[in-house]
Order: structure tokens, then C-alpha cells, then sequence
């Protein structure tokens, strides 16, 4: 079959494969090597290998674009802010990713970067900020409030005033949305999250659909050294195949755990994308083809929620999300989130691949 007549479930089983020849793997094999015979298009590691291009041509299908692989998300957002020049004037979300408000932060100390922060909820204000701008930096949805943007209304404005749009998708991930439908110029993912899905690796991908961009980031990435390594690329390349059924359960255990949590007597609120009667329930239909498969939600003390993280025993005390495994942490205890005005009792959880019942079980001890 044709690759544009499959669904995005079926493109990450069926790209990124060697050619169908007799005795050719099934699978793309690990390329262990620094250094290449001349004459060809690649003489050095740095520009590349058959392991890396697999793995970027199969993401690249399902986001419709061209991706470039790096070491890490954060090294895939450094190249972008990088490309910047001097004096360039940013927009940003009020509340997001706290490591990416403080690598923007250092580039403000720097002298490099001017930002403007503001309610992404609010396409007027966002447009108001937008004249003289750099670059649109957005999430989809943000981490870890959960906030949905006006995805095509804030790129439509963008591109009326010449400013690139980026987002950072890694909670929805390329089967919850692709954000290059919606005009965004690059969508950001740290691969390290529900991309590779076992918390066994560290990398990022940029995609774009502009081919002179594409470019523009894998010569970034050469120049930088920002390349992953080979394993860590089939490994990811490995998890992604398996992303589809990983985000089924994951999203079915999110939704009950969050049902069942607004219930529950020590929590003050719950975040999810997917409970009835969400305040922007409309944009999630439209841009968003599933909730997601993380929560966060509101004790009623930070007491509380530091019992909570002590307590649990199946689920982690751990940092990060996307993993087979949840993952549950105070997100308040870190200076960058209380600069964002994130509620000092927040846990955010991401909800792994266990039974619901024997996550509720542990939540429930551990809240009591």
C-alpha cells in the first residue's frame, strides 16, 4: 500500500524500514561506526547514519514533515533559539516547561534575546505581543497546567506578522495532534518521553515542513554535535513502533484515575484534558485527537502532597513522563515553576501502563 493511503498507527509500524530484498532485516540494524569509506554522501558519524535516517524517516511520516533527531529536547530547542539573531525578540507562554522558560532566561542574561510572556489562551494578547517578533513559542498542551492555545488562530497571526511558530508537542505526541496541519512552522518533541516510552534514553526531534529549514537544523546539529548516538536511536526508533497501543492505555488509565480523583477528598482540583465539562473541551475536540495520558492535580496541602510522593509504592517518586511506568512529583518544589506561579501543592502524574485499580489502590493509600 501506499504510505499517504495508512493512518498514523500503521505508518509507525510500516516506515523506516531497510528495502523488502531476500535476506534484508526486518528491521533497520544499529550503525556502530564514526567514520566512512570517501566518495559517498557521508564521510564522518556527526552528519549522520542508516540507524538515524530510519528513525527520522519514520517520525517524519506521521508528523508530515522532515525531521531532524538530536541528543536531547533540550538540545533540539537550543538549536532553534540558537538560530536566532541577536537581539531577537521571543513570545512565550506565561506558564510552561520550566527548563525552556530558563534556557530562554539565560539567552535574556546573555544579551542575546529580548522575551515577551503572555496568556497563550489569549489570541488578541498573543497577536499584540507578536509585531517585531522572532519566534512564537508555543505548547500543546502546556506542562504542566495543561492549557490548550488557539492552535491555528496564534499561527495564522504569526505568519501575518512574519514570526516563526514552534511547538512543543511532547504531551500530545505525534498521534495526539500534528501541529504542522495546524501552520506551525517546527514541532518540537523531547523523544526521551512517550516517543521512546522507556525512560531508557535521552533525545529530541524538531519537524518542519519547510525543506530550507530542514536544512538549516541538520547543519546546526552537524556544526554542534548534537547528534544522538546510534543506540539510543534504535531504541527509540524501537518504542515509537509501539506508541499507538503504549497511548491507548495510557490515556484509559489517565481518564479514570482523573474521574476518580475529583472525588476524592484531599484533592482541591484536577487538570485532564479529557473530563467532561473542561473550560476549553472545544479546542481539545479540534485539536487534539486524545486527552493524553498525563494529569495534574491539586492537594489540599503541600503536606500533602509531599506524603503523596513519599508513599507511593507502585507508582514512582520520580521526575519526567511518557514512560511505561507512573511517574508521580511536586512540581512546585522547583524554583522555575514557582518563578511561573505553578500552585505549590500540584503532583503531576503520568499515568503508565499498570492496572487502573492497582494505580487507584496506590494513590489512595498514599493520599490518605
Amino acid at each position: 500500500m501506499h504510505p499517504e493511503s495508512l493512518r498514523r498507527e500503521s505508518l509507525l509500524i510500516a516506515t523506516g524500514r531497510p528495502e523488502r530484498e531476500p535476506t534484508h532485516p526486518l528491521n533497520q540494524p544499529i550503525q556502530l561506526s564514526s567514520t566512512f569509506h570517501a566518495g559517498g554522501e557521508r564521510a564522518y558519524a556527526r552528519q549522520g547514519n542508516t540507524t538515524l535516517e530510519a528513525f527520522e524517516a519514520a517520525l517524519g511520516a506521521v508528523e508530515g514533515g522532515a525531521v531532524t533527531a538530536f541528543a536531547s529536547g533540550m538540545a533540539a530547542s537550543t538549536a532553534l533559539i540558537e538560530g536566532l539573531p541577536a537581539g531577537s525578540v521571543v513570545v512565550l507562554p506565561t506558564s510552561f516547561y520550566n527548563y525552556h522558560r530558563t534556557l530562554l532566561d539565560a539567552q535574556v542574561d546573555l544579551g542575546r534575546l529580548e522575551l515577551r510572556a503572555v496568556d497563550i489562551t489569549d489570541p488578541d494578547a498573543v497577536a499584540g505581543t507578536l509585531p517585531g517578533a522572532a519566534l512564537l513559542w508555543l505548547e500543546l498542551p502546556t506542562n504542566p497546567m495543561l492549557v490548550v492555545p488557539d492552535l491555528p488562530a496564534l499561527t495564522a497571526a504569526a505568519r501575518r506578522h512574519g514570526v516563526r511558530t514552534v511547538v512543543d508537542a511532547t504531551l500530545a505526541t505525534p498521534l495526539g495532534s500534528r501541529p504542522l496541519e495546524h501552520g506551525a512552522d517546527v514541532v518540537m518533541h523531547s523523544a526521551t518521553k512517550w516517543i521512546a516510552g522507556h525512560s531508557d534514553l535521552i533525545m529530541g526531534t524538531l519537524a518542519t515542513a519547510d525543506p530550507a529549514l530542514d536544512t538549516e537544523l541538520k547543519t546546526r546539529r552537524n556544526l554542534t554535535g548534537a547528534l544522538p548516538g546510534a543506540l539510543e536511536t534504535f531504541l527509540a526508533l524501537r518504542g515509537l513502533r509501539t506508541l499507538s497501543v503504549r497511548l491507548e492505555r495510557a490515556v484509559a488509565n489517565a481518564a479514570e484515575l482523573a474521574r476518580r480523583l475529583q472525588a476524592h477528598p484531599a484533592v482541591r482540583r484536577v487538570h485532564y484534558l479529557g473530563l467532561p465539562g473542561h473550560p476549553q473541551a472545544d479546542l481539545v475536540a479540534k485539536l487534539l485527537d486524545n486527552p493524553g495520558g498525563l494529569l495534574s492535580f491539586e492537594a489540599d496541602s503541600v503536606g500533602r502532597a509531599d506524603q503523596a510522593c513519599d508513599r507511593v509504592r507502585l507508582i514512582s517518586h520520580a521526575t519526567s513522563l511518557g514512560g511505561v511506568e507512573s511517574l508521580l512529583e511536586r512540581r512546585g518544589r522547583y524554583p522555575g515553576e514557582v518563578q511561573q506561579h505553578t500552585p505549590a501543592a500540584l503532583l503531576r502524574l503520568s499515568v503508565g501502563l499498570e492496572h487502573v485499580e492497582d494505580l487507584w489502590a496506590d494513590l489512595e493509600q498514599a493520599l490518605a
